[in-house]
């Protein structure tokens, strides 16, 4: 069987991309990269492929800015179908361009099933986990937020909300039920737990 990621690599011939793919992994010669980060890599590599197949040659910073744009929660749905009309007007075929994507279980597969690489095992550093749970939540917190604003706007679109321009904050805060205090999630991920188990 034929991978998605090995299909989507031979499409754009970006050779050696899989070996880095591998390499990041399991930590070969690169800091250790979650699966996610992978597929992040990767589809930033796609549209940069599919940029400089259309005759653009993307100024730095120019590729990661698209990426995020086509695909944050946070952007709205207007900003993200500017982006996609500019670049089909540039030549890019958007529909494939977003087909050939792909997830972190997609990489996944990929690694394990075409590369036949052993997951990398559990060695990851407790300063690295709590990035990643960090980052984990700040991601639910802005899926949140994006999906509540659409919903407020649909909803005062179609006159069943009577509600002028808003903004929708998401304030997540963590209450140590030992000694009270209160910390907003970044920071007491940041100083690795409250003040009072760190005295």
């Amino acid at each position: 069987m034929v991978t998605k990621v090995r299909r989507v690599i031979d499409r754009y011939e970006l050779s050696g991309l899989g070996d880095e793919l591998a390499a990041r992994w399991v930590g070969d010669g690169y800091d250790r990269e979650s699966l996610r980060s992978l597929a992040e890599r990767f589809n930033r590599r796609v549209l940069a492929a599919g940029m400089e197949a259309a005759g653009l040659t993307p100024l730095d910073g120019e590729v990661d800015n698209t990426y995020r744009l086509l695909t944050d929660d946070e952007v709205s749905a207007g900003m993200q179908t500017q982006v996609e009309r500019r670049l089909e007007r540039d030549g890019l075929d958007i529909k494939r361009l977003r087909t050939d994507f792909v997830s972190h279980q997609a990489v996944h597969t990929y690694l394990t099933d075409d590369r036949e690489i052993d997951p990398p095992g559990d060695n990851e550093s407790v300063a690295d986990r709590l990035a990643r749970d960090r980052e984990t939540i700040q991601r639910l917190a802005s899926r949140l937020e994006a999906v509540t604003e659409n919903t407020v706007s649909r909803s005062a679109a179609t006159d069943r909300l009577d509600v002028g321009d808003c903004s929708v904050l998401v304030d997540l805060q963590v209450v140590c039920t030992d000694c009270g205090h209160t910390y907003e999630v970044a920071e007491l991920f940041e100083q690795g737990g409250c003040e009072c188990r760190l005295e």
